[in-house]
């Protein structure tokens, strides 16, 4: 009995010593991998551009705010983030902070005061950019980013949340080496090694793709796990899968996943939530050469045929043979198209389809290519998370206007016009028509989203 007593004084005094460490010993910086603060001249357009891959404006610009000066809610498990001001204001922004203090944030997550920053900051990612590209934003963000004097809302979580001591335990057991490490498999090709890159650093796809631990950290952050970009959740909505193979991403073709990364649609389907953000203020902007590395290592990565050292072909599309809205229709064999263009026995979730919907998605589900996107199969419509469908048929949604793509289309939202009930009916429609398989939805989820 005795000697079970001291094993427990033994582990509480351990435990006593491990938090007392953990509250008191000085943060630690990783170094960096090699010294380019002196004497460094950027490429021609690389601050910006490294700006623009790392999508910092998606965060830390509210709607209707100043570029990067702050105050975005990101919401969490745990409550709403603050996103901060990261122009160079001296007084309320980062203009007093040093490329050592600005490295620390992006690789280490702490600020300039040694402060640990929430993990909402997707520093499990932005660990592995390159000195040359944390180099790069710092010069942005300094030189090019107007100042502007913005005092952002302090973030409040609840107990224990707000001890943000507690987040070095989490960098503890949530991170992993700092610096891009490619696997074996891409290594030796330039151009998989550099789509590896985006998608694991600047890109930090992995944020929302990846689902998470049970302490909230990225369930694979790299290829090597069969968990890396196999789905995710962010604020409700569902990140899609981008690796089985029988996922949209993996169907495509390689220039239609070029098309839906760099335009916001293609000929099957159209981005919305935060995807769309992130086409408007980062993917829009890749270089070709980018843009067709993402895609190639995305294709690469593919789970259930092929492995991440093996090759993988997928067929190109063509869009000239993509049929038609009468061709569709006439020769239309699925038993929903059949019912809708018949117009008999249909259910009330049907019916209300065709009253609202039908114009643009037309009766056999599949929309207009690079307009209206495609009911069938539709990842957004079959997630088990239903809050992204609700909240679009609520509220509507809108394509980013890009370089490429300027037209804006914007569906509009049913709110004022559809009761809760109303809205189940047509998104569980939705979920099961045209070959989709998913569960229905209760008209209290949509009075839960609404309110």
């Amino acid at each position: 009995m005795k000697t079970f007593l001291r094993i427990i004084a033994a582990l509480i005094v351990l435990g006593l010593i491990v938090l007392l460490a953990i509250i008191f010993v000085p943060v630690q910086r990783t170094k960096p991998t090699e010294d380019l603060a002196a004497d460094w001249t950027p490429d021609k357009g690389a601050p910006l551009y490294a700006a623009r891959m790392g999508d910092c404006a998606a965060c830390h610009t509210s709607e209707g705010g100043k570029p990067f000066a702050g105050g975005k809610a990101i919401e969490s498990p745990m409550g709403a983030i603050y996103a901060s001001n990261i122009t160079p204001d001296k007084k309320t922004g980062i203009g007093n902070w040093t490329l050592a203090d600005f490295r620390a944030a992006l690789v280490d997550g702490v600020d300039d005061e040694g402060r640990h920053l929430y993990p909402a900051m997707p520093y499990e990612n932005y660990r592995h950019l390159s000195e040359k590209d944390i180099r790069a934003l710092y010069d942005y963000f300094m030189n090019d980013v107007k100042p502007v004097e913005n005092e952002v809302q302090q973030t409040s979580l609840s107990f224990p949340f707000n001890q943000r001591w507690g987040i070095r335990a989490w960098n503890w057991a949530a991170l992993d080496d700092p610096g891009f490490h490619p696997s074996d498999a891409v290594s030796g090709d330039v151009q998989l090694a550099r789509g590896a890159y985006l998608v694991q650093g600047p890109g930090h796809c992995a944020a929302c793709h990846s689902p998470r631990t049970a302490i909230m950290s990225e369930d694979g952050k790299t290829a090597s796990s069969d968990s890396f970009l196999s789905g995710g959740e962010i604020a409700g909505w569902s990140a899609p899968d981008l690796r089985d193979a029988g996922t949209p991403a993996q169907m495509w073709s390689a220039d239609q996943l070029k098309a839906y990364l760099t335009t916001g649609r293609n000929a099957h389907s159209a981005v919305t939530g935060e995807m769309a953000l992130a086409v408007e203020h980062s993917l829009q902007y890749m270089t070709d050469e980018d843009a067709d590395a993402m895609v190639a290592y995305l294709h690469k990565i593919r789970l259930g045929q092929a492995s991440e050292g093996s090759k993988t072909e997928i067929p190109a599309e063509d869009p000239t043979k993509l049929p038609n809205r009468v061709e569709r229709v006439d020769s239309a064999k699925d038993d929903t198209t059949a019912m809708l263009v018949a117009g008999k026995d249909l259910s009330p979730g049907a019916r209300l389809y065709m009253d609202n919907c039908a114009a643009c998605h037309f009766s056999d589900g599949k929309g207009s290519p690079g307009v209206f996107p495609s009911l069938g199969g539709n990842s957004l419509v079959t997630a088990d998370q239903t809050t992204g469908l609700i909240d679009v048929i609520l509220n509507g949604a809108a394509l980013p206007s890009t370089a490429s793509r300027p037209e804006a289309f914007k569906m509009p939202g049913f709110a004022h016009r559809l009761s809760d009930e109303d809205v189940a009916q047509i998104a569980s429609f939705l979920r099961g028509a045209w070959g989709n398989d998913a569960g229905s939805v209760d008209a209290s989820a949509v009075t839960d989203l609404r309110q």
